[in-house]
């Protein structure tokens, strides 16, 4: 499994949280403890200036690979040249890009440079993964970024600058995960958005029986853009 088992024991059973969403207040975002959270089912999501909050839903939104949904007008998309897609290019520049892009309905981020920064090394050991979607010219007008442990995704943000950019960057992802014989895309907490993209919520111990199956297989270390390019 990733990182170590030194860190796990400050995590309580996510099992046993019965009502509560955060499992625990406090920690840090080293590299070991974000890859033994999102082990348990854990991720990262608080405030500027607030202490790290571990969150694991009772109700998680999830997608199995196979499952994401593609409208008639998505598939036009995909059939067009519009878009191309890359892998692990650009990470930095789709984190920033997913911390910045207003938001209906979001007053700032949760993807402060603490965030970033700890995602990048996270990137640099090979687990942290960025899709960026360009038009004809090559440039980026959206994309996503998540982390990945054995044929699990854990997908954290995504962005479009243009009409339909995250939709084709979530879907060729799914689509290349489903060939990658990955079996869980962990979308996290409910958004349209992802609803219209196939995701549905479930309950908390499912996931977490899902989980620990797709943590055992192999990981996909490394950089990422060979599989998409």
């Amino acid at each position: 499994m990733a990182g170590t088992d030194k860190n796990r024991h400050i995590f309580p059973d996510p099992r046993k949280m019965g009502n509560e969403d955060i499992t625990l207040v406090g920690g840090n975002l080293s590299s070991d403890l974000l890859l033994n959270a999102y082990q348990l089912g854990l991720f990262p999501w608080y405030n500027p200036g607030e202490p790290v909050l571990w969150w694991c839903p009772r109700e998680r939104m999830v997608l199995k690979p196979a499952d994401v949904h593609i409208s008639h007008s998505m598939r036009n998309v995909l059939n067009s040249d519009d878009f191309h897609l890359t892998a692990d290019r650009d990470f930095e520049e789709i984190m920033v890009a997913c911390a910045h892009i207003p938001r209906p309905g979001q007053d700032g981020t949760w993807i402060t440079d603490e965030i970033i920064d700890n995602y990048i090394k996270l990137h640099k050991l090979g687990y942290a993964h960025s899709i960026e979607v360009r038009d004809s010219d090559g440039e980026i007008v959206g994309g996503l970024y998540g982390v990945s442990i054995g044929k699990a995704f854990f997908g954290e943000s995504m962005f479009s600058l243009v009409p339909n950019a995250s939709k084709f960057a979530f879907i060729r992802l799914c689509q290349r995960l489903e060939e990658l014989d990955f079996t869980l895309v962990d979308c996290q907490v409910y958004t349209p958005h992802l609803e219209t993209l196939g995701a549905k919520p479930v309950a908390r111990d499912y996931f977490l029986d899902e989980l620990e199956k797709a943590i055992e297989l192999p990981t996909i270390k490394g950089n990422w853009g060979m599989l998409f390019g």
